[in-house]
């Protein structure tokens, strides 16, 4: 068992300062597991939703949940959302004999839902899948490879992590988002899915895959949205500076775990992925993944201009600008994109991490960055 003790130590501090914490992430990404350290399953004041039992008894949430006291804990509280209202009068109670952790795998509905009924009485904390912080310096390649969901980084061999992950694709797609009112046929959206895995690092472009699927642009954007909340896709906006330059609009897409990535693109092994051609562009999207895990930040963009220019990634801290350029080679150089952002941006500090292991610095305020870095969980930055 990997023990998360970076996100549980989060959890138990949100806890004791806010009233509701709402805990969100992709299925299957270890939600359940962390909420059960804290609270027994078995406990009166533990409610799953996907189980009848548990649902029964909330038939009336008021009587149920008005009594109970200390930690209470809600999985899967997206298919309850009238469930908010009634959270919202509880935590208001003078006295507040208990504190609620709301376990979610959607994003998008479930925080409109929350951020109108619990304003000022919650905080919000995203869990992904396994991080190199957690793991060890062994661990790159096997976590690269599969992907940082437990089941399938835990599994017995290759084999099983597949036949995992294709499950887990199914599921998520004929089953879970029709639960949660999407009404878009599975077979549309995996075919769409694995058109967004081809555009992985990209610019995104709806008319394209609207003419493959022969749908409008605006219903491409709703399925890329539909994943978005699932936490499927990670949409990188794009950063826009005051300058004369055509800088690029369009977000630029991920599929948020290497792992799904590989499933979609079919690959299979170490040896098909360092031959596939989006080799990069799948190292890219792990680097970027790891590094949001650990490095604090308040805003995330990337960076581009029509004339070529671009920064992977740019992290604001407060004021402060820094560029991350992931490149997948031995020895790491300052290209002129790099040049021009640093002057155009204003950037303090570009990061160029690569998998190598020597920190070394490359010009002024560019530094070459090992990818092992990341295990030590401390900021780069510093």
């Amino acid at each position: 068992m990997i023990h998360r003790v970076s996100i549980l130590s989060a959890l138990t501090s949100a806890l004791a300062r806010s009233r509701i914490v709402v805990l969100v992430g992709p299925r299957q990404s270890g939600k359940t597991t962390l909420a059960r350290e804290l609270l027994d399953e078995n406990s009166v004041n533990y409610f799953d939703l996907e189980d009848p039992a548990n649902l029964a008894r909330l038939d009336e949430p008021m009587t149920a949940l008005r009594p109970l006291k200390g930690l209470v804990v809600i999985d899967e509280i997206q298919r309850r959302p009238d469930l908010f209202p009634i959270l919202r009068v509880l935590a208001d109670r003078r006295d507040t004999p208990a504190r609620f952790l709301i376990l979610g795998s959607a994003s998008g509905k479930l925080m409109r839902q929350t951020s109108e009924s619990l304003a000022g009485r919650m905080e919000r904390l995203v869990i992904g899948g396994f991080s190199l912080s957690e793991l060890n310096l062994d661990a790159e390649e096997h976590l690269w490879l599969r992907g940082g969901l437990p089941l399938s980084y835990l599994a017995r061999n290759n084999d099983d992590s597949l036949v995992w992950r294709k499950n887990f694709i199914q599921t998520l797609l004929e089953r879970d988002l029709p639960q949660w009112g999407v009404r878009v046929a599975a077979t549309a959206l995996q075919r769409f899915w694995t058109m967004v895995a081809h555009y992985h690092g990209q610019i995104w472009n709806a008319a394209e895959p609207a003419r493959a699927l022969g749908v409008s642009e605006s219903s491409t954007r709703r399925y890329l949205d539909l994943l978005t909340d699932a936490f499927m896709i990670r949409q990188l906006q794009p950063y826009h500076a005051n300058l004369k330059k055509r800088q690029v609009k369009s977000p630029k897409i991920y599929v948020s775990d290497s792992g799904l990535l590989h499933q979609l693109l079919g690959i299979k092994s170490m040896k098909n992925l360092l031959s596939h051609p989006k080799l990069g562009a799948s190292w890219e999207g792990f680097v970027i993944e790891q590094l949001l895990k650990t490095e604090p930040h308040d805003q995330i963009y990337f960076w581009a201009t029509h004339q070529g220019a671009e920064i992977d990634l740019i992290l604001q801290k407060g004021d402060a600008l820094y560029g991350v350029e992931c490149k997948r080679t031995d020895s790491p150089r300052i290209t002129p994109s790099i040049k021009i952002a640093l002057n155009d941006l204003n950037l303090k500090r570009v990061l160029v991490i690569y998998p190598g292991t020597q920190r070394f610095p490359i010009a002024k305020h560019v530094e070459a960055v090992p990818l092992q870095t990341l295990l030590k969980g401390k900021s780069l930055l510093e």
